[in-house]
């Protein structure tokens, strides 16, 4: 068995965890111009990186969503866990502070700890072989635990190779580089994060703009909630943010990437 498949059988009991779920579809133009923008001038920049800086935003507009443990420890942050697709199994990694870091830093940063991860070099590597070589139910006992003193006690373990919070506050996956449009993710309990959010892929699409049915590029995002810490305003209020950044990228970069943009003009 692989060794992500007996995490896996750790994680998951009988499904009785409150989730909800929600898709969002937004109109990807001002995504695409950026995006284009930042490769003229010699900084690819990813749809990736970009819904990360849009969850971020979020995440910063609506603090509600962090887990209580930390608003009550001052630590409301908007680090964001990316999952990344290895051979013949899922890891990925966390980026600190992403609200606080232009879009091209993210995909920079995204870019070089994901080819880490697929080197087998990746954050989560250790815990994973660790908890993988151990029995079932120790297995399972572990998993928790460490969860609880690494997510909500904010403790690092070095002995299982877990930092302190290490899905971060959100966490994202793109599901749109399979040609995937739309799918759905449970959340494990011990991720401790309040949401997980799909990528998928952006296609045209007709919608309707002033009366008129026009075709444009739409990307959908869909979004799994843990009810312990979301109820529906604070998503619909996350989900206003993040077509808010989705619409107008530049506008929302940090203040230092627009006076720079200014001063390239």
């Amino acid at each position: 068995m692989r060794r992500w498949r007996r995490l896996a059988s750790a994680a998951w009991s009988a499904p009785s965890d409150p989730q909800f779920y929600g898709d969002l579809e937004v109109d990807a133009s001002a995504l695409l111009a950026y995006q284009q923008q930042a490769k003229e001038v010699g900084t690819p920049v990813t749809v990736t990186a970009l819904v990360g800086r849009a969850v971020a935003h979020g995440l910063s507009e609506v603090p509600e969503l962090h887990n209580p443990s930390r608003i009550r420890s001052g630590e409301p942050t908007s680090d964001v866990f990316f999952i990344v697709a290895t051979e013949g199994a899922l890891s990925g990694l966390k980026l600190s502070d992403v609200a606080g870091k232009s879009a091209v830093e993210v995909s920079e940063e995204l870019a070089e700890e994901a080819r880490r991860v697929r080197q087998g070099d990746g954050p989560l590597d250790r815990a994973t072989r660790t908890l993988a070589a151990l029995p079932l139910p120790l297995r399972r006992l572990v998993l928790r635990a460490g969860s609880w003193m690494a997510s909500d006690l904010g403790i690092d373990l070095p002995a299982l190779g877990v930092a302190r919070r290490p899905f971060g506050d959100a966490m994202i996956s793109s599901v749109g580089m399979w040609g995937v449009r739309n799918a759905y993710s449970p959340l494990a309990a011990y991720y401790r994060v309040p949401l997980l959010v799909l990528v998928g892929g952006i296609a045209p699409t007709p919608v309707a703009v002033d009366g008129e049915v026009v075709v444009r590029p739409v990307l959908r995002l869909t979004a799994t909630f843990d009810h312990r810490y979301v109820d529906g305003w604070h998503a619909a209020r996350f989900a206003a943010c993040v077509a808010d950044y989705v619409g107008d990228p530049g506008r929302l970069e940090p203040a230092a990437v627009r006076a720079a943009a200014n001063v390239a003009r």
